[in-house]
């Protein structure tokens, strides 16, 4: 008999099936925006709380050093907190750390309705909460959002603490132009290999500020504090931005001294040294980073010059507040902070390592991959762990979304995008 050979899909026949996949996954999504549309009707605001925080149950007996809320010399751990979640800053390592504080005391968090930020990168508003109501007590606010300070005043009692967290700006243009390189349609035309250095070569060549997605390559910091990243250095609204950054936080974190970091906070929020353990998660292979040359870092630099201005400034009250809290004593809690996670790293982390997604055995221990990649790295549990660090082992390397999904985040977008994505990819 006869046999007919079927002639192999070639890659063009791929991509207009996976293309017409997507586009009927975006079909569905608008379908069921539509169907469930409804007509918001703002209700009289209630006045926001002083503080939503239920009296802890153990207070630590030291003295803070950097202003945190003091009562007869007692520290009372504070419990309001906003995060602004930068991109590519080691802020899904600090998520975790909030979530695990919130679970422990049952804090209330403030979180996003159908994905895992708050419609970014429009604006945040007070009615992208989940659930929210006006007078409402929120401890926590956390996702990723552009800041809106107005907005956030109307979520987060007033004695909340600000925090958030900077990168060195060369470092994170590297990061970003690689992870989210594939969602920028400027990116694509880019010729050669080496695309980020070619766009660094030139890059008012390739950039459009009105370009989809294009804030990812330029100032995205300073984007992300819900400023104009397209403004000329030297324009005077670059340091009023600054200025008022300034005084709203109270907190400014770095990644390069993450740890430093850490103990920061750990003085300013009265809290213990079991709260800021961590592992770091959402990192990228070793294999995927361009290294940046020192002319490239040069260039880097110059075109997220304003994000510079803004690390910088915030650079030198770093290390001021670190000064107040004194250098030794620094040194000294940083290093019992390391002695602490490598204890929960041998308890917790089969190998005591990361590893690439394709070695992860356990598929809620995966986590998100950037569109046509799987560079993101996760972990493997160790087996037959003991019983008191089971449930904290499993948290502490749980990545963002699967820890959103447990503490019951409606994320019905985020979840049919993922399936997008795991086609694509």
């Amino acid at each position: 008999m006869l046999q007919v050979r079927q002639k192999p899909i070639s890659w063009k026949q791929r991509w207009v099936k996976h293309v017409t996949v997507a586009c009927f996954f975006m079909f569905m999504i608008v379908l069921y925006c539509l169907s469930t549309l409804q007509i918001y009707v703002s209700p009289p605001e209630l006045p926001v709380p002083l503080s939503c925080a239920a009296p802890p149950g153990q207070h630590s007996t030291h003295s803070p050093t950097n202003g945190s809320q003091q009562n007869n010399k007692i520290c009372v751990p504070k419990m309001d907190v906003m995060f602004m979640k930068t991109h590519k800053t080691a802020s899904s390592t600090f998520l975790n750390i909030l979530f695990r504080f919130g679970e422990k005391h049952n804090l209330k968090f403030a979180f996003p309705n159908g994905r895992n930020d708050f419609f970014y990168p429009s604006y945040f508003q007070h009615t992208y909460v989940q659930d929210f109501k006006s007078g409402m007590c929120f401890n926590i606010l956390c996702n990723h959002m552009r800041f809106n300070a107005a907005e956030v005043a109307k979520v987060l009692p007033r004695d909340t603490l600000y925090i958030t967290i900077l990168r060195d700006p060369a470092e994170l243009f590297e990061s970003s132009f690689h992870y989210f390189g594939h969602l920028i349609p400027l990116t694509w035309s880019i010729p050669g290999k080496d695309k980020m250095a070619e766009f660094l070569r030139d890059p008012n060549l390739y950039f459009s500020p009105n370009g989809f997605s294009s804030f990812y390559l330029k100032n995205l910091l300073f984007f992300d504090f819900g400023q104009d990243n397209t403004l000329d250095p030297s324009d005077p609204q670059v340091n009023k931005s600054i200025g008022l950054i300034a005084e709203r936080f109270h907190l400014v974190m770095l990644m390069e001294h993450f740890e430093e970091s850490l103990i920061l906070l750990k003085d300013i929020l009265c809290w213990e040294m079991v709260d800021i353990l961590f592992f770091k998660l959402n990192s990228r292979q070793q294999s995927t980073m361009s290294k940046l040359t020192p002319q490239l870092r040069a260039k880097a630099l110059q075109w997220n010059s304003i994000d510079w201005k803004l690390y910088k400034h915030f650079n030198v009250t770093f290390w001021e507040k670190v000064e107040t809290y004194g250098r030794e004593r620094m040194t000294k809690d940083v290093a019992e902070l390391r002695r602490r996670n490598a204890e929960m790293e041998k308890i917790c982390i089969k190998g005591g390592h990361p590893v690439m997604a394709k070695d992860i055995h356990e598929e809620e221990m995966q986590p998100w991959q950037p569109i046509g990649e799987r560079s993101i790295m996760g972990y493997n549990l160790n087996k037959n762990i003991d019983k008191a660090y089971q449930v904290l082992c499993r948290k502490m390397l749980l990545p963002e979304i699967q820890y959103l999904t447990d503490l019951g985040v409606n994320l019905w977008v985020t979840k049919l995008w993922e399936h997008v994505r795991n086609i694509i990819n």
